[in-house]
């Protein structure tokens, strides 16, 4: 009779403060949580709990690395919190919405939509100045909404004398953006589309199971043709994925289609042609290394996109990689979820 409502949940054993998360009422937990029918008291409780307040009241009710769910409903609540409670469900709903914001901006999160880079310009460096914009507004509200709620409990439980309501940036759970880290989200997002489990046609997740028709994508790129809302292109050409389901990795252009041919191809459709070789500099600048920038590109996919991949999925990959050996003679990536007997 639980599972419909909404909560509070945090990782039980924690070596620093624990981080308690919003639960939503579609989402399961394991061991520890605090469910209330009321989402606005359910906020209230967060905004709480992810104060310096709830911190001072855990050091001596949980001194250890264990949160039992007895620790946190030690935590008093005065009656006084009733006063402060619109304003305090306020920002914490905020604060939840930022920071789900932030997680929906990388492929790993359910909520998914399309890589922030892909954005309306023709230019990724000027995409990613526009990110880094977006990214820092985002931290600096987090930072300023936490700081507010510090101060708004430490009056209220009257915690002057031992607290302070400031927050240090590294406390602040939201990412900035990192130029290598998002140029090697933004490669692993069109291998996805490479392969057909996005599309920059659509939003979210497109194909990860199940039948499987390449004519799904030719008709979304029908739909989107000319609608403004689209976030695509500025060149006249299409981006569909492989029909074979393999991409080759090679150390030299043997391949027509082999991976960086489709890389610069997923670049000039997402950004135009006009200035696609300052854009794929920006792109090897960013990934390092010496040479030309279809060298660095290959040189990446050759040597560090899968080690980065397995990263990503904790190694339980969705690509997988057939490899020749170390001398780099061939290899070749598929999609599990389009594997097929005669793959």
């Amino acid at each position: 009779e639980f599972w419909d409502m909404s909560g509070v949940t945090w990782g039980k054993i924690s070596s620093a403060s624990p981080s308690f998360r919003y639960l939503d009422n579609k989402q399961m937990y394991q061991e520890t949580a605090v469910l209330q029918e009321n989402k606005n008291d359910t906020l209230m409780v967060l905004s709480v709990l992810n104060t310096k307040v709830a911190q001072f009241f855990l050091s001596f009710l949980a001194p250890t690395l264990n949160f039992q769910l007895q620790d946190i409903c030690s935590i008093p609540l005065p009656d006084q919190l009733k006063a402060v409670k619109t304003e305090a469900m306020e920002i914490g709903k905020n604060c939840v919405s930022e920071s789900k914001k932030d997680w929906d901006s990388f492929e790993i999160s359910l909520d998914f939509q399309h890589h922030p880079l892909l954005r309306k310009v023709s230019a990724i460096a000027e995409a990613f100045t526009q990110w880094q914009t977006e990214c820092d507004d985002r931290f600096n509200q987090l930072k300023a909404n936490e700081e507010e709620l510090n101060r708004i409990f430490i009056d209220i439980y009257g915690l002057q004398d031992e607290l302070t309501p400031g927050v240090e940036d590294k406390d602040v759970t939201v990412r900035t953006a990192d130029l290598g880290r998002d140029i090697r989200s933004f490669i692993s997002y069109a291998v996805g589309c490479m392969f057909g489990r996005y599309s920059i046609y659509k939003e979210g997740l497109i194909y990860a199971g199940g039948k499987w028709n390449y004519n799904d994508y030719e008709n979304m790129a029908w739909i989107a043709e000319g609608k403004p809302e689209v976030l695509s292109f500025y060149s006249k050409t299409h981006f569909f994925p492989d029909q074979d389901n393999i991409i080759p990795i090679c150390d030299d252009e043997y391949f027509v289609d082999d991976i960086v041919h489709k890389f610069i191809e997923f670049v000039s459709v997402a950004y135009g042609t006009d200035n696609l070789y300052e854009n794929l500099k920006f792109i090897a600048d960013a990934l390092g290394g010496k040479g030309q920038p279809k060298d660095v590109i290959r040189n990446y996919f050759l040597n560090d996109f899968y080690k980065d991949h397995c990263k990503i999925y904790q190694k339980r990959p969705i690509y997988w990689l057939f490899d020749s050996g170390k001398k780099n003679g061939f290899k070749a990536l598929i999609y599990m979820h389009r594997y097929q007997p005669d793959t």
